[in-house]
């Protein structure tokens, strides 16, 4: 990188962490849009995401019925889908020629929305089902005593580890608020509408404009620091609770 200001590489790299350091003080309106967008595409994703992938790898750990390896089998191999490839799929499906065009979502939040959450499904579903399966060999005598199968015992055991769940979500947190690909391509990086903070770091990188983008980089790190630190006092609190 060269040198700001005719000073050394080391002196323009503490400038910009000055300066960036000065946005997440000063509370930057610029930033803070960034920041508060970002969380919003990424929360609203991990919960969709959550609320369909908990009941399926529950209902895949559980059930019992032909092509279930074949279907764990899938269901692992997509949790390392390519952003890019799911942002061109979303993109063509929300295109003006694609079957959901007329609804006009390409180039908006939902859009990023929408591939968020195609990304983190399988993550958050694979290791929901490791979860559930774990239980339900430790507890399914237990269960068919009680009459409780089926459904109702998947059901039963996403309620009695939930706690434990957390670390499914948080990984598929963890995917959605670093993913840079899919959200490029549905978003557009729209400066003020679909602008995220790693779309907008790529961006601030390419430009020269190091200040906001050590700032959004530090802010997305504490953002995750903070969530898997909260998520841990979480299940702890649980765990002496209930033992």
């Amino acid at each position: 990188m060269p040198p700001l200001r005719g000073g050394s590489p080391l002196n323009s790299i503490a400038e910009a962490l000055a300066s960036a350091l000065g946005l997440i003080t000063t509370w930057d309106p610029r930033l803070v849009e960034i920041v508060a967008l970002s969380l919003k595409v990424s929360l609203s994703a991990v919960l969709f995401a959550t609320l369909l992938a908990l009941p399926l790898g529950a209902a895949v750990a559980v059930a019992r019925f032909p092509g279930r390896h074949g279907v764990i089998v899938v269901l692992n191999a997509l949790m390392g889908l390519p952003p890019v490839v799911v942002g061109l799929v979303v993109y063509v499906l929300l295109s003006r020629a694609g079957p959901f065009g007329e609804w006009g979502l390409l180039f908006t939040p939902p859009a990023m929305v929408i591939a968020q959450t195609i990304l983190i499904l399988p993550i958050i579903a694979a290791l929901a089902r490791q979860a559930v399966e774990d239980a339900w060999i430790e507890y399914q005598d237990q269960l068919r005593s009680l009459g409780v199968s089926g459904i109702a015992a998947a059901l039963t055991l996403l309620w009695d580890i939930r706690y434990s769940l957390l670390t499914a979500i948080l990984a598929g947190l963890g995917r959605a608020s670093a993913e840079v690909g899919a959200v490029m391509i549905v978003g557009g990086n729209i400066d003020g509408v679909t602008r995220v903070m790693t779309t907008s770091i790529a961006l601030e990188t390419s430009k020269g404009d190091l200040p906001l983008a050590l700032g959004l980089g530090i802010v997305l790190i504490l953002l995750v620091l903070l969530l898997n630190a909260a998520a841990f006092l979480v299940k702890e609190a649980a765990q002496r609770k209930y033992g």
